[in-house]
Parts: C-alpha cells; structure tokens; sequence
C-alpha cells in the first residue's frame, strides 16, 4: 500500500508542521521513505546523515545521500566516524556514535524532534529479541515512538509498505550490506527466526505487533503514574512496576541515557529504597549511581565533583545566616578532610563521638566522607560543615565571634553551592 506511508504521517500525533524536524537519513528504503514523506507533506525537515566508516564504499553512500538531497532540496548534515570504536559490540557502539551526532546536529540546526524511519518490522524484531533474553513491559513494547526529542512516526508501517512507496514514487534506495550480515543477532531474527515462526505459525508477526502495540499503551500509562518523585515513603507505596519506572525517570533526569538501565538493576533499586537487603548504593551505567539519602533517593555522579573547598572567616557578633556557624574569636582555622581517630564534642550531643558514627547518624553518603571539607583549629576538629559544631569551640550567644563558612566549587554540572545542613540531619541546627 503506497500510502501507508503517507498516511502514517497524517495520522501521526508526534509530528507538528510549525516544527522543525531533523531527519535521520541513511539512504535505506526506510529513512528514504520518511525522508519523502515528511517532504511531501510540508514539513520543514533537515537531514543528518552519519558515516560510521566501517564498510567499504561508505563515501559512495554519502554521494548517494548528497545527490538525493540536492535533488530534494534539503538541507543535508554529514558527519564520519573519527574515534575508535569502544570495544563490545560493534552495532552498540556504531548506535551511541550515531545518536550523540544527531543530538548535536539538532542543537545547530535548531531541531525540535528527530525523526527515526523504524517501522512495524524493526519493532517485531526488537520485541522478540528481548523476549528471548527476558524482559519486562518495557523490553515487550519493542521500540517507544517517543523518548525525550526522538520520534518514530513509521512504527505502524510494514517494511512491504515502504518498498511499495519508493516503486510508486520512482526511488531507488540503497541496501545496507549490514543487512544481510548473519553475525549480527537482529538480521538474524529478520531472515531467520520470525519467517520460520510465520511459516508455522501464519500470523503470528502481526499478533506479536498488537501485543507490542498493547504493551507500549500499558507502559505509558505506568510511565504517566510513576513521575520523578524521590520520597522513598512514596515508592514505597507504589506498585513494583510503577516504582520501577520511577527509578528510569530518576536515571534519565540525572542524565542517564535510556535504555541502560537492566530490569536487575530497576529490581535492585526499588529493593534499596524498601529498605530491603542490599547496600548504601548501586553503581548504574553511564557513571552514575543510586543511593537511599534518608526519606529520599537520588542518583548522582559516581565520582563527587568536588574541585576545592573555600573557608570564609570574618569577625561577627551574631547573625542567623544560613549555612554559617559562629566559633570562638582567636582561632586559627584551617580546611582539611577525613582521616583515622577524628572525634569531637558535637554539639546537642553528651560526651565525644567518633567522626564516622557522626557521618553515619547524620546519613552523608559513603562516597562523599572522604571529600568533605572540615574546619580544624589547630589539630581539632571544629566543624563539620552542614552536620555538626563542636560545643567547646561554638561561641557564646552575644560574644564577638567568628563567623564561618565553606563554600564547595564543583563541576559545571553542579554550580557554587554552600555547604547546608541536610533536612535529615538528626543532630539539629549545629551553630
């Protein structure tokens, strides 16, 4: 059917013509046909093409984009493989390369969405591959047809559909040579495996294509109740496959890139957050990691982007400014970090306490003990910044004081930001 395609696109409700739309074009039958289409249409479209440089005669390829596009009269962004590939598999390191190049050429162009020509095929074939390895809803629904600025309005167009486009328009797409390659588990499952489970089981293709359709429909629903709540009271509540889907969003807010997040790790998240067996933390993809914060959780660089640690000590006779402390006037204070036998007085405390059992009560996550700053007078710990003062050393109420704070510089990611007591510090305001 000719017009699947184009109508597809009419009925689609990821697509707007006031938008601007960056094009994923490879010069295949499938990103040709969207290419068209969207064309066609009226929609203001740039395409981006990437050149992985890994077959032989990938520049002819490139020509063979650049020709179509001037002939179109779109607008054509290229860009070739430069870096190494990361080792593992090479289709997974190939798909990251490509995706950070269309997030870049759509932030020049400027580009609202990106398009993908995946159709109902690519998603079968996605769907029955994380059937045979495992999966939840997620992995069930194949494909979304959203996920943050990617959009696939074709998901509902069969692969016989396209080629029947491109005949009845008069163009010739090109054939990845990667198409027919058996080493790879997807061309595998294309050539192999679902046209076996057609000839035994007639139908079956479109049956599993509805049972996606379903599952993406029940996903969305799931994803619509989760939200990014981080109170652990309220995941708590959740059912198991809501809260999972919690902990995704959390991941992709701190700039995780979906879909690295296995169904082990979602299980292991929401067990933490419980309360159940488990650690302090759990490391995730992409350097960062989840960890329980007293009633909360959040998932935050692995390594702490602490840079330096600036103390700011001026002569004070009492204010109520936040995150600043009050010490007595004639010290010499210095910053310094955790080592072995630190102990103080804290304040609203009774006798001296080791430093590690002030951290633990005071819930400061592990990772961040060694990183951060403390003030010392002399040899002696005074305070530690956002958690606790020492009793012997606070000021007097009244009395000339010195009046102290510790500001952290950190990474661009995270700007200037003063040292706070945290809300579920159980050891109460330390100045």
């Amino acid at each position: 059917m000719p017009d699947a395609v184009i109508g597809a696109i009419r009925a689609t409700d990821l697509l707007a013509k006031s938008e601007r739309l960056l094009v994923a074009f490879s010069g295949g039958h499938d990103s040709t046909a969207l290419l068209l289409a969207l064309r066609e249409e009226g929609h203001d479209i740039v395409a981006a093409h990437y050149d992985h440089a890994l077959q032989e005669g990938s520049a002819l390829v490139v020509d063979h984009v650049r020709h179509l596009c001037e002939m179109l009269g779109v607008r054509l962004i290229i860009e070739r493989r430069s870096s190494p590939l990361t080792r593992g598999s090479v289709q997974a390191a190939a798909r990251t390369l490509r995706y950070e190049f269309l997030e870049r050429a759509a932030a020049d162009v400027p580009a609202a969405k990106i398009a993908l020509a995946h159709t109902a095929d690519d998603l079968i074939e996605g769907a029955a591959m994380h059937l045979l390895r495992g999966c939840g809803l997620a992995g069930m629904r194949g494909m979304p047809a959203m996920r943050g600025r990617f959009v696939r309005p074709l998901l509902s167009v069969w692969r016989s559909d396209v080629m029947a486009y491109l005949e009845s328009r008069g163009v010739v797409a090109l054939e990845d040579p990667a198409n027919s390659n058996l080493s790879y588990a997807r061309v595998r499952m294309r050539k192999l495996v679902l046209p076996a489970l057609e000839r035994d089981r007639p139908g079956i293709v479109r049956r599993l294509h509805a049972a996606a359709s379903s599952a993406a429909a029940m996903h969305e629903s799931i994803s619509a109740q989760a939200g990014g709540t981080r109170s652990r009271e309220a995941i708590k509540s959740m059912t198991p496959a809501i809260a999972g889907e919690c902990m995704r969003t959390l991941y992709a807010e701190a700039g995780g890139r979906l879909p690295s997040l296995s169904r082990r790790q979602l299980e292991a998240m929401v067990r933490l957050t419980a309360g159940e067996r488990g650690g302090t933390g759990i490391d995730l993809p992409g350097g960062l990691r989840f960890r329980v914060v007293g009633s909360r959780v959040e998932v935050v660089p692995r390594v702490p982007l602490l840079v330096e640690a600036v103390l700011s000590v001026r002569s004070c006779t009492g204010c109520s400014e936040s995150g600043a402390v009050h010490l007595k006037p004639g010290l010499e204070l210095t910053l310094g970090h955790r080592r072995p036998g630190l102990r103080m007085r804290p304040a609203g405390g009774a006798g001296t306490r080791k430093l590690q059992d002030i951290l633990v009560d005071a819930r400061v996550p592990r990772e961040e003990r060694d990183v951060l700053p403390l003030v010392f007078a002399g040899d002696r710990l005074a305070w530690v910044p956002g958690v606790a003062i020492d009793r012997d050393l606070r000021s007097a109420p009244g009395e000339t004081a010195l009046h102290v704070t510790v500001t952290r510089i950190l990474s661009d990611r995270n700007p200037q930001m003063p040292m706070l007591k945290s809300p579920d510090s159980p050891l109460g305001d330390p100045s």
